[in-house]
């Protein structure tokens, strides 16, 4: 099971904005116009939850991005948007798919760090004036290195040796990323190469990219750190990550920058920063900014973004991980209740000064009868403010029930039937 940063494996991703947002924005929403508080399509397994509009009281800044979104990742939420599902050229931001499929053999054990690899000839290909780490053809360098090279030095020769390995062929590796595009719900993408080179049936969207990002982050922890490393080394050649708010934002630890001619500039820039009055509790925010004409103004875009997000909006947690919501009554088991709640932290997000507005109104389903799992759905609590439903997370057993004995059953059978003739 995939470790997560939002908790378990079965914490849901955030939908592409075409799979939810269209259904809340018009199609001829203006650039820059805030899509706010549209909660994901699946808080939870199973929970279809839709958010009212509900701007911030301060509208996003200005931006000459030419799509752009921003998430709150943390609460599974997309704060605002411009447009975010026009069809755009990803460049090197493809290297993030690249390393998802990556991470995801590591996680496996299908491929280890320390392995070592021997490009083949097709890394002889990229060209001078591509992004490269300079491995060599037929000499070995080991995974950790292509990695590291990938992702920090934005090297192509990286990702088609690490595509070779995982895939068994750089076109199979292209059929892999397009099937987990599929997967994950970024339908407005197509990858045909495994580094974003200009090409017809290379596209994504910048609503998919917000999806791809927070998969990353929440499904490979143990490997996101990459992304904040500074500078790597390799064969005696240091180059730095080309993410400059590294440098300038202390709580920024990723992501990833792009650029061609075509696609302009692009960064996909995430920072993580403590949540207010929770001391145990964390907020991460990632912004989206595609077609920046100059470099400063993706980095300028970006900082304006995040800095947005977190002063716009106030992030609450409604529940905390395995503790208890309520204890209700189990009928037919060999316990007489069970605890309920939830089983990952749940956020929500709101404009700024409506956090203490926030009410959660649990509804359980009635009677509970055994057996019970661990972990299965017994109710529901749904998330409003100022009367505006926000969201529904489903509520599970925080610890099985098994049923009872023949005779605990027939008694609590007589007990049922007791109770609805009052």
């Amino acid at each position: 099971m995939r470790s997560s940063f939002f908790g378990p494996s079965s914490a849901p991703s955030i939908p592409s904005i075409s799979s939810f947002a269209s259904s809340f924005i018009p199609q001829s929403i203006a650039r820059g116009a805030p899509v706010s508080l549209l909660v994901a399509a699946t808080l939870a397994a199973g929970a279809a939850a839709y958010a009212p509009r509900a701007s911030a009281q301060v509208p996003p800044p200005a931006v000459t991005a030419r799509s752009w979104v921003l998430i709150d990742a943390t609460a599974n939420q997309v704060l605002a948007s411009g447009n975010a599902d026009e069809r755009v050229e990803p460049a090197s931001l493809t290297k993030l798919m690249t390393a998802y499929l990556v991470f995801e053999a590591l996680q496996t054990k299908k491929i280890s760090m320390d392995q070592v690899v021997t490009p083949s000839l097709a890394v002889r290909r990229v060209r001078n004036d591509e992004s490269r780490m300079f491995i060599e053809a037929e000499k070995p360098v080991t995974v950790h290195d292509l990695v590291y090279g990938m992702i920090v030095q934005s090297g192509n020769d990286a990702a088609i040796a690490l595509a070779e390995l995982v895939g068994g062929s750089e076109s199979h590796f292209v059929e892999m990323m397009n099937a987990e595009a599929q997967k994950l719900g970024m339908k407005g993408t197509h990858y045909a190469d495994v580094n974003g080179m200009p090409d017809a049936q290379h596209y994504t969207t910048a609503g998919d990219l917000a999806t791809l990002s927070a998969r990353l982050i929440r499904d490979f922890p143990e490997y996101y750190s990459i992304f904040s490393v500074k500078e790597f080394t390799y064969n005696k050649i240091k180059q730095p990550n080309r993410n400059r708010l590294l440098w300038l934002d202390p709580t920024v630890d990723g992501l990833k920058t792009g650029h061609t001619e075509a696609a302009g500039y692009c960064l996909i820039a995430t920072a993580k920063r403590p949540l207010p009055g929770v001391a145990d509790a964390s907020r991460r925010i990632v912004a989206v900014v595609m077609g920046e004409q100059k470099e400063h103004e993706r980095v300028q875009d970006s900082m304006k973004l995040l800095n947005y997000g977190y002063s716009a909006y106030d992030t609450v947690r409604l529940f905390k991980a395995n503790q208890p919501v309520q204890t209700p009554r189990v009928y037919k088991g060999v316990a007489d209740s069970v605890p309920v709640g939830v089983k990952s932290d749940q956020y929500v997000t709101v404009p700024r000064g409506m956090g203490d507005k926030v009410k959660p109104q649990v509804t359980l389903n009635s009677p509970l009868i055994a057996p019970i799992a661990d972990g299965q759905q017994v109710g529901a609590v749904q998330i409003a403010a100022d009367g505006k439903t926000l969201a529904q997370v489903p509520i599970v057993a925080l610890q099985p029930v098994p049923q009872a004995g023949i005779g605990g059953r027939i008694w609590d059978s007589l007990m049922l039937m007791f109770s609805k003739k009052k």
